[in-house]
Order: C-alpha cells, then structure tokens, then sequence
C-alpha cells in the first residue's frame, strides 16, 4: 500500500513539473516574439521620421537664399579645336580640347568638388552642406563633343556635370553633330543629370501662351522617357528670361532654373541661378581667377 501510496506522488509531481516546464517554455517563447516585433518597431518608425523630418523642413526665404554665398556654375558648349571659319565671338563658345583638358585637370588639382544641381538646390533652400570647394560643371545645346569628349575627360577626376538638351537637335548628324537618345540616356546613367532647354533655344521672353507646350513641355515629355527620370532642372537660352516666365516654369514642377552672369532676381532667385561662360579664350589660371571673382 506504501509502494503504490509513493508510486501515484510521484506521478502527480512528474505531471505537474511537465505541465511548469511547458507553461515556460510558452511563455518564454512569447517574449521572445514580443522583442523581435518591438525592435522592428523602431527601425520602421525611425524611417518613417527621417522621412517626414525631411519633408517637414522649413524652406529658407529668398532673402536668406540671396544671402547665401553662390556656388560656382561653369557653362559650356561645344569642346573642339577652333576653325578658321570660326568667328571671335563663336570662340567664346567654343573650348579647344587642350583647353578644356587643362580646365579640368586645374579644378582637380585645386581641390575643386563636382556638384549637381539637387545639392545645389538643398543647399540654397535648407542650408545643407556641400563639399568643399564645390563647383557645378553644365553643358547647353547637345553637342556630340560632350559625350565623346568632355564626359570622358571628367571621369578621370571623377567629375559629374549637368547636361541642358535642346531635343530640336537630338540625333542629328549634320556639319554639327549632336547627342542621339541612347547617348543622352547614357550620361543619365552614368548620374549626370539631364535638364531642359527648349526645344529649338526659342528666347524665352518672347514666349506666347501657344509655346509653353512646344518649347517646354513636349521636350519635358521627351527628356523623361529617354532617362526614366523626372526632368527638375531649366536652362534659359542666351540666359535670357523674364518674371512672366517663372510661374510658368513652377507649375511644369521645376524646381530651380539657370540664367548667366547677370543680376538675380530678388524674389525668386531659385530660378535665375547665375553661371558663367568658360570662354574659350580662357586658360585654366584665367577660369580659376574668374571663378573667384564672379562667384
């Protein structure tokens, strides 16, 4: 009777530790999920913040833009040897390729730092931080010597440009050769940026309302599918613009827009962003000191 007393207690004590141990090892289980889930709370609400942080940063006023020290905007056009049927005043427009070498090789053995135009365009409105010495390299009308010949020279120092299409000209392959689709595309990809100027370099202040869809928007349209990528940026031909064109430009979803040398506008200076022409004539102590006195 003892034995079989002794026998049913130590039944009744292994069912109850067996019953202890599963409880726990639910329970421990259990935590277990609760902590992974916490730590992934976390991580989704930290990007969630970084984004709406970002989004939710004031943007500087125009005064504040103004006051901002410019960065340095280069302007180029064609990269070849000059002609003689070249005029005084197309050389301005036209960098031999030595020349355009030894512009290159001054900006990186002076410490010089490419920039595009988001970084450009952060900078002004929220007062983000760019590297030092920066400079933007950009590039008008087309030309097949940019790809061919400047996009190369650049990619030695690691050099990113800005290259304004006039999608008029894209494909051509006439006395002056141009960009084709694949080209363009190409620069894209690379992460240089493509941005608009018009579709034939019709001066912008002569605009009519029936324009705006030929000069800008088709071309927008174009630019777009051949990068995949939305079109932000504006270059006016000459440089030359006006106030009636801004709120124009604005509602196209551009973000900043580019002129030349010339005085900025004082209420909206994110579109008459100033450059200036690398001349020809220039050599590369000449840009560097022109650099520094216009910018």
């Amino acid at each position: 009777m003892l034995k079989r007393t002794s026998y049913l207690l130590l039944l009744i004590v292994f069912f109850i530790t067996s019953a202890c141990q599963q409880s726990d090892s639910k329970s421990s289980s259990g935590d277990s999920s609760g902590l992974d889930s916490a730590a992934a709370i976390p991580a989704g609400n930290e990007e969630a913040s970084s984004r709406a942080a970002s989004k939710d940063r004031k943007p500087a006023d125009a005064a504040t833009i103004l006051a901002r020290k410019e960065v340095p905007i280069l302007c180029y056009h064609q990269i070849r040897d000059w002609k003689s049927s070249d005029s005084q005043t197309a050389r301005d427009y036209i960098t031999p390729v030595n020349t355009f070498k030894a512009h290159m090789k001054m900006l990186a053995d002076s410490g010089y730092h490419s920039v595009l135009p988001d970084q450009v365009y952060n900078y002004l409105v929220y007062g983000d931080p760019l590297p030092p010495k920066p400079v933007m390299l950009t590039f008008d009308d087309t030309d097949l010597d940019q790809f061919t010949v400047a996009a190369p020279e650049m990619k030695k120092y690691g050099f990113k440009a800005v290259y304004f299409i006039m999608t008029v000209s894209i494909g051509r392959r006439g006395k002056v050769k141009y960009m084709n689709s694949d080209e363009i595309k190409q620069l894209s990809d690379a992460g240089n940026v493509i941005g608009s100027h018009t579709y034939d370099h019709k001066n912008v202040k002569k605009y009519q309302a029936e324009d705006w869809p030929i000069q800008i928007d088709k071309p927008t349209k174009r630019l777009k599918e051949i990068t995949g990528k939305e079109i932000e940026y504006f270059a006016y031909p000459f440089g030359l613009w006006n106030k009636e064109a801004i709120p124009e430009l604005k509602k196209r979803g551009f973000k900043a827009a580019f002129i030349l040398s010339t005085k900025r506008d004082e209420n909206d200076p994110l579109f008459t962003i100033r450059r200036i022409i690398a001349s020809g004539f220039w050599s590369a102590k000449s840009l560097h000191n022109s650099m520094i006195n216009s910018f």
